[in-house]
């Protein structure tokens, strides 16, 4: 990538994105950072006076085509290109799949799925032409492996690996990079949101009880946002470049368990009844303590 990189980031307004636009501006990229309105981007202006840096904001909502397309193009007017778009934009979604209308899977797809589709249209038609460019989707350890009570957040992160490794071959002898980043557990606001266990039936205790003891682990000691805006950059100027990286609390060892256990044992965990047995299971598996 030249020295002056244009980088387009959405949902900038807070947690990671804000994190990686303030470090990627601080390394001498020119950055523009999308939220879905002015007010939202107080503390990016903030974080951006005390580092000394500048990010433009952008407004753009992810779920709606038009304001994509009229960002993407706002960014390209002003800086001519656009070298690297990081489609961060997300929200969570706890429940099981019984108890989850399908109202609030729609929602989350509109964000994490189809909000990442909306920003690679709206960008690719000029990468192309230039013969150049980064995508980056910021996926989910979630994307990795089906974490418990989350089906809306999981079905919306697995679906988009599923279209970035396709997007990745699609593109790649267009001179186009594509990159996933998987985080495990970070200190972000989307977590302090996340609190919903809609348990309407009373059968689902003990997935939502594990759900939620796999997150209290990880936020005790969590990744920090600042990591993760380092991974992004790294993604973007790897010089053998993969296409997926993973950080944050337990991204490494989740990834790592999964590629080694088999369909069986991942089913016959959730028949185990004692939540101190289930979590020395998760150990054996995954190498991670949980608290139970």
């Amino acid at each position: 990538l030249r020295a002056m990189t244009v980088a387009l980031i959405t949902g900038a307004n807070s947690g990671i994105g804000r994190s990686a636009a303030v470090d990627l501006a601080a390394k001498g990229w020119t950055v523009y950072g999308s939220m879905r309105s002015s007010e939202k981007g107080e503390k990016l202006a903030a974080m951006c006076a005390e580092a000394g840096v500048e990010v433009h904001p952008v407004i753009c909502d992810v779920t709606d085509t038009e304001s994509v397309n009229r960002a993407v193009a706002e960014v390209i007017a002003a800086a001519g290109h656009i070298d690297v778009l990081v489609n961060n934009a997300g929200i969570g979604g706890n429940g099981v799949c019984e108890e989850t209308s399908i109202d609030e899977y729609k929602d989350v797809m509109d964000v994490n799925l189809y909000g990442v589709i909306r920003g690679v249209q709206a960008v690719l038609p000029h990468m192309r032409e230039r013969g150049t460019g980064c995508i980056i989707n910021v996926s989910s350890i979630a994307g990795v492996i089906a974490a418990l009570a989350q089906s809306p957040y999981v079905a919306s992160k697995w679906a988009l690996e599923g279209l970035t490794e396709g997007l990745a071959q699609e593109v790649v002898s267009h001179g186009i990079r594509v990159a996933l980043i998987e985080p495990g557990i970070v200190k972000t606001a989307i977590m302090a949101k996340n609190t919903a266990a809609p348990n309407a039936s009373g059968a689902y205790d003990r997935a939502y009880q594990r759900m939620f003891n796999f997150y209290t682990t990880g936020l005790a000691t969590p990744g920090q946002p600042s990591e993760v805006a380092e991974v992004i950059y790294q993604a973007a100027t790897d010089e053998t470049p993969k296409l997926r990286y993973t950080c944050g609390w337990g991204g490494s060892e989740l990834v790592a368990g999964k590629a080694k256990i088999s369909d069986e044992d991942w089913v016959a965990l959730g028949a185990i009844e004692s939540d101190a047995d289930y979590a020395a299971r998760f150990k054996e598996l995954f190498d991670l303590d949980l608290v139970s």
